[in-house]
């Protein structure tokens, strides 16, 4: 871990001293003219994922959705598509969205070789994703609704996923030998730069953790108990490489705004290092306990709910009141400083990051309700995910005009952060509903066995919000189309 750890740029020794009139300034580090071809292609990547998953989240959702499900088949329908849902629009998106992250990260490639290996890695993520969502289609393979990364247990998937953990790897190899250092004096760009590289050593360590099972976990075992504890302990790390990456992007989008944040460079890097901390209880799980065993299982848990969660609140805070503060009314306050109103630029970047500290919350809250196996376990999640992935669309259009496109304005760009949180939080909400029913997770269909109209109405809700939630995101990759077309 050493190894790992001496990659993070250290701190500088001294700091310009910050006043009430200089505050620190979070902005990403800039787009570099060498970079920005690559970083454009990782966007494609994440965007092409961002459809494909809204395509087979509509299977979903009309799966599940009372009067419709009965038009569809279900059992392995439902699932072969929750397969590919999952792992596109939360793999495949997130990596692909890391890839323009670290690649702004990176500092100029000087030999083609480096060029080259960059390359490589963006190629063969696509191919693995475009062979996974194909799978689905090419001969029978049986789901196996592993958490983290489900699999279709057949040739063709399990080819596809090999080849797009290889593109991992070599991205996060090269985030790891290249990273941009954070600068002589720590400032607030060097601050989100400790972030990013933070974010990458997770992921390196995420890598690790399923490289260590697949040499310890026997392949014997029954499938579903196979790949559960294959990528337990890595999709654990993973969490840690996104919320990460959530912190980034909510301190950036702030900064967008016109917002001026309480807080000094150092304290931003000791949040981050705290959130970085948790994830080396990853290797201590594996050295302590068999892959196989409950406490093994646990550690994992325990490390994720208490170290990866001690940074999120201070930072939470920390924006909102800095947010409460810029409200951008255009008025005067008492004080007698203008506050000045936002930008059609700066409203689709605040609607995305409200939205997002909103999902992420309310995933959250709902974590501590969990009792047993049912609905409410996805709601969690989808509301933490969803949390992650709206800050990743917020950064996205902020990032546009560097990449030498028009910057996201008008009512539709303005529209979409609430479409998609607003129609994620009533599809959440609805799942609750239906948990406390205890109605199971992971069936569609008449295996969900709704037996009363207050299970039949919080499955409504859930299918009426996931379609809006639905067009939110698709309505994403028509925001960013638009803005391609135009240029800054």
């Amino acid at each position: 871990m050493n190894t790992l750890t001496s990659r993070l740029a250290s701190a500088p020794s001294a700091e310009a001293p910050l006043t009430a009139s200089t505050p620190a300034a979070y902005t990403l580090p800039a787009v570099a003219a060498g970079q920005r071809r690559l970083a454009r292609a990782w966007l494609a990547l994440a965007l092409a994922a961002l459809v494909g998953s809204g395509l087979f989240s509509v299977l979903l959702v009309l799966a599940r959705t009372p009067g419709i499900n009965a038009w569809l088949p279900a059992g392995d329908f439902f699932r072969v598509a929750l397969v590919v849902h999952v792992d596109l629009s939360v793999l495949v998106w997130f990596v692909a969205i890391a890839g323009v992250l670290w690649t702004l990260n990176q500092r100029a490639a000087r030999s083609a070789a480096t060029t080259g290996i960059a390359w490589a890695a963006l190629a063969l993520a696509a191919l693995g994703a475009l062979g996974m969502a194909l799978a689905a289609f090419v001969g029978p393979a049986a789901p196996v609704m592993a958490n983290y990364i489900p699999v279709l247990e057949g040739t063709a998937f399990r080819a596809a996923l090999a080849v797009f953990g290889l593109g991992a790897v070599l991205l996060v190899l090269q985030g790891l030998a290249r990273p941009m250092p954070l600068g002589p004096a720590l400032d607030g760009t060097g601050a989100l730069r400790f972030g990013l590289n933070g974010s990458v050593v997770a992921a390196a360590v995420a890598l690790l953790a399923f490289g260590w099972s697949l040499a310890v976990v026997p392949t014997e075992l029954p499938a579903k108990a196979y790949y559960e504890i294959l990528f337990w302990g890595g999709g654990h790390a993973l969490q840690f490489t996104w919320t990460l990456m959530m912190l980034v992007a909510w301190l950036a989008l702030a900064q967008a705004c016109g917002a001026q944040l309480p807080l000094s460079p150092r304290v931003v890097l000791l949040m981050f290092a705290v959130a970085l901390a948790g994830v080396f209880v990853t290797p201590l799980a594996y050295l302590a306990y068999d892959a196989t065993t409950v406490e093994h299982r646990d550690l994992h848990t325990w490390g994720m709910r208490i170290g990866g969660g001690l940074a999120i609140a201070p930072l939470a805070l920390a924006v909102l009141l800095a947010l409460l503060r810029r409200r951008g009314t255009g008025s005067t306050s008492e004080q007698g400083s203008l506050r000045v109103a936002l930008t059609p630029e700066q409203r689709p970047l605040r609607a995305a990051l409200l939205a997002s500290m909103l999902l992420f919350v309310a995933g959250g809250l709902i974590g501590l309700t969990i009792q047993g196996s049912n609905v409410k376990i996805p709601a969690h999640y989808h509301g933490c995910i969803v949390g992650v992935t709206l800050a990743l669309m917020g950064l996205v259009y902020h990032l546009l005009p560097q990449f030498g496109w028009r910057a996201p304005a008008g009512r539709l760009a303005l529209a979409q952060p609430w479409l998609y949180g607003i129609g994620q939080l009533m599809h959440i909400v609805g799942l609750v509903w239906s948990g406390g029913y205890g109605v199971q997770r992971k069936v569609a269909g008449s295996e969900q066995v709704l037996r009363s109209s207050g299970e039949v109405a919080g499955m409504g809700l859930m299918g009426l919000g996931g379609l809006l939630a639905i067009a939110g995101g698709l309505l994403f990759v028509v925001v960013v189309w638009r803005a391609t077309r135009a240029r800054s």
